[in-house]
């Protein structure tokens, strides 16, 4: 209590190995679950049950949730007078606000203006934890540690999934009261991120103003693609589930268990495999596969195999890892910060128009939504085959269009 009076730190009080980077990286990777895994399973009936949302609304709703993404490139502008580590904390709070107050508006503009709020804090928070990650993270070991963080905040999914179960299921709590529970506890570890851990200083003075290189056009394109993809997934797969096939809460929260479990068993080890085969093999792979899943959506007519498809969709997008590292290996330290907020706003491009668009089209086929996310793939899948072997500063890619061969940055 004396050395508390004096003024120390709660950081102080706690361990050497808890005041670490990669601590705060863990901490967050548990806290951002916490409430989009609430989101997630309650959403799709939400929407359905107590809103009325038709597939329409739905896809201008998930067309909403994606502007901040779109605009995650300003966070270049907020970094010149908030640190990242602070910058993350506040995205955090916001974000979990946004979550608490979901079930409080259960009408069509009040759901668009939460997931709105939550949207703010989730993307901002994202590029920065993405940025700050790959500064942090030594590039020898990025991907099994980026794998980490993902089976972190799978076990966390997991653990949130089952409370959402019992709640649901046994306890006959309502939407409004699990998602204030789950915004309120993102929101208190937000704080103790804030008061808990020590400020943490990058290896490089990062730029503070936009930056787009003719070298990392390649990153970009699989950045564009795999928003486009994504959000296909995001906002129509669950639907499907449970639009076509009936699928309640409890089945919704049940089959996240299982993807969770896997993605928690998987992710670690998917990381560890990636440092080894290198990220053009990966990339190739989860090309391949998410061709082949997003062609069996379209034209699946059993629950089960749907139910399925989810988990697999999941386990390949982990592979993602791929163009993470990749960028880091290519990349100028300086430019991290700031290409973080420029590959969020490009992957978000298509992701602002396409769930509009194809939840016009998912009321003449909801087949030909998923095909499109098949071409999708298709397209990264080709792209990817321009990955260097061994990406690294002056080999970037292995064939480069002649008009970028004169290069201005």
């Amino acid at each position: 209590m004396a050395a508390i009076s004096k003024g120390m730190h709660l950081s102080d009080l706690l361990g050497k190995r808890i005041r670490t980077p990669f601590s705060f990286l863990i901490l967050a990777s548990v806290a951002m679950p916490i409430g989009m895994s609430v989101w997630q399973a309650l959403l799709n009936n939400y929407a359905v049950e107590q809103v009325g949302l038709t597939g329409f609304e739905n896809g201008i709703m998930q067309s909403i949730r994606e502007v901040p993404g779109f605009l995650a490139f300003t966070a270049v502008f907020v970094l010149l007078v908030l640190r990242e580590q602070t910058f993350a904390v506040i995205a955090l709070a916001v974000f979990g606000l946004g979550i608490a107050i979901t079930g409080l508006l259960p009408t069509v503009y009040g759901l668009y203006f939460s997931v709105v709020l939550m949207s703010i804090g989730f993307h901002y928070f994202e590029t920065v934890r993405q940025s700050l990650s790959l500064q942090w993270l030594p590039k020898r070991v990025a991907p099994r540690l980026l794998g980490v963080l993902i089976s972190v905040g799978a076990l966390t999914s997991f653990i949130t999934f089952g409370s959402v179960f019992v709640l649901v299921q046994w306890l006959d709590f309502d939407y409004k009261v699990i998602y204030a529970i789950a915004g309120s506890i993102v929101i208190l570890m937000a704080l103790f991120l804030a008061v808990a851990l020590p400020r943490f200083e990058s290896r490089v003075e990062q730029r503070k103003q936009i930056v787009l290189r003719s070298k990392y056009w390649l990153y970009y394109g699989l950045t564009f693609l795999s928003g486009a993809r994504r959000q296909i997934f995001v906002a129509f797969a669950g639907f499907l589930l449970v639009q076509r096939f009936g699928y309640s809460v409890a089945n919704m929260t049940v089959l996240l268990l299982v993807n969770h479990l896997v993605n928690w068993f998987a992710a670690a080890r998917i990381g560890a495999w990636i440092g080894r085969i290198g990220e053009k093999r990966a990339l190739t792979i989860e090309y391949i596969g998410l061709t082949a899943i997003f062609t069996c959506y379209a034209f699946v007519e059993t629950a089960w195999v749907a139910g399925l498809l989810y988990v697999l969709d999941h386990l390949f997008f982990a592979m993602a890892i791929a163009i993470k590292t990749y960028f880091q290996k290519i990349a100028d330290p300086a430019d991290i910060a700031s290409t973080a907020g420029v590959s969020f706003t490009i992957n978000h491009i298509a992701a602002v128009i396409v769930p509009a668009l194809l939840g016009s089209l998912w009321l003449e086929s909801h087949s030909a939504v998923f095909l499109v996310g098949a071409a999708f793939a298709v397209c990264s899948l080709i792209l990817s085959q321009n990955v260097p072997h061994k990406p690294e500063p002056g080999n970037e890619v292995q064939y480069e269009p002649s008009f970028l061969r004169v290069r201005t940055s």
